[in-house]
């Protein structure tokens, strides 16, 4: 084992190009982590947000930009039971992983699927537990309870979260409408599974989903765009509907808003982030995506797109691809064979 790695630094903060290769020590597993040599990492929003200056890790978590990788454990606590040295893992880490190694605790981390490379492996984590949680729920986490039969409206259509939640929510039974901000990737959303894709630069998608609901409108809405969308969302929510919010990525402060709607139609509102969550509750959503997904995976359904991949020493690529919002799907980094 080296006693030292490249990570990626983001120093004080700012636009992508703050992101350069630095070296730092090989950090050490806590009694219930696995030291997990990176082959891959997953590119998200949150890193993104942390890098700009506006997504603070946690207390107690790794500073190093990165919530999920896969690779080879090669190191483990004294509390592992399911682990050892040379199994194949991906993990959802609390920060790190834009590194060659990366602690992650063992109930966040899970085999990969049957069939999977690492990079496959490493597109699961932050966006199949963010999907799981808040469009299906866990027992502690309500999200939208999204049932067979049931319809949903997917903002965001071809982003990494977009991709899996269309593909899960498809594979679950539910009919499945998004919005998307062009023509091609309203082709793109419809091959990945989508009923209705909406061209929000060119429609209303109020009027679109009461049009092709023929006004019986929706179950749940999973909104990433947040106050621009709120009122507009209640809008589509039929009786008992579920709005679920998981980012504010137009703003987070939602102002002349309309409350009628919660209280007529008896709607719930509702969001979440992940990265706080406790060891516990990860590990649960963990668990219920062992159990019901990766069938799902290892059966070639519902498997994660990758737009590009970067070497890790070209992050900074990786996340002005990621603001440009050109992507369709996941943006990766190569981190080792």
């Amino acid at each position: 084992m080296p006693s030292s790695m490249t990570y990626i630094a983001h120093g004080a903060g700012g636009g992508p190009e703050v992101l350069v290769p630095a070296t730092g020590p090989v950090p050490t597993p806590a009694p219930d982590e696995v030291l997990i040599r990176v082959m891959a990492v997953g590119v998200n929003r949150p890193d993104v947000a942390q890098r700009a200056g506006s997504y603070p890790p946690p207390p107690g978590a790794s500073p190093i930009i990165g919530l999920e990788c896969a690779g080879e454990v090669v190191a483990a606590g004294p509390a592992v039971t399911r682990y050892r040295p040379g199994d194949k893992v991906c993990a959802l880490t609390n920060g790190g992983a834009y590194a060659e190694y990366c602690v992650a605790p063992e109930a966040q981390t899970l085999p990969w699927p049957r069939g999977f490379d690492a990079l496959q492996a490493a597109a699961i984590p932050e966006t199949y537990f963010t999907v799981w949680a808040n469009l299906f729920g866990t027992a502690h986490a309500a999200g939208g309870r999204l049932a067979p039969g049931e319809s949903v409206l997917i903002h965001g259509g071809t982003s990494g979260i977009g991709v899996t939640a269309i593909q899960l929510a498809k594979a679950f039974g539910a009919r499945v409408f998004t919005t998307v901000g062009s023509e091609a990737k309203c082709a793109e959303a419809l091959r990945f599974g989508a009923d209705h894709a909406i061209n929000y630069r060119t429609q209303d998608f109020v009027e679109e989903v009461k049009r092709l609901t023929e006004g019986r409108l929706l179950d749940v809405v999973l909104c990433m765009v947040g106050a621009p969308y709120f009122a507009r969302n209640l809008r589509c929510l039929r009786m008992d509907g579920r709005l679920v919010l998981i980012a504010f990525l137009g703003g987070e402060t939602a102002e002349k808003v309309d409350l009628r709607p919660i209280m007529v139609k008896r709607l719930t509102v509702t969001g979440s982030t992940m990265r706080p969550r406790s060891t516990a509750q990860k590990g649960e959503i963990a668990a219920a995506l062992r159990e019901k997904v990766w069938p799902l995976l290892e059966a070639g359904r519902c498997l994660p797109h990758i737009h590009a991949v970067f070497p890790l020493t070209e992050a900074a690529r990786a996340h002005a691809l990621m603001e440009s919002s050109q992507h369709v799907g996941k943006i990766m980094l190569k981190v080792a064979e």
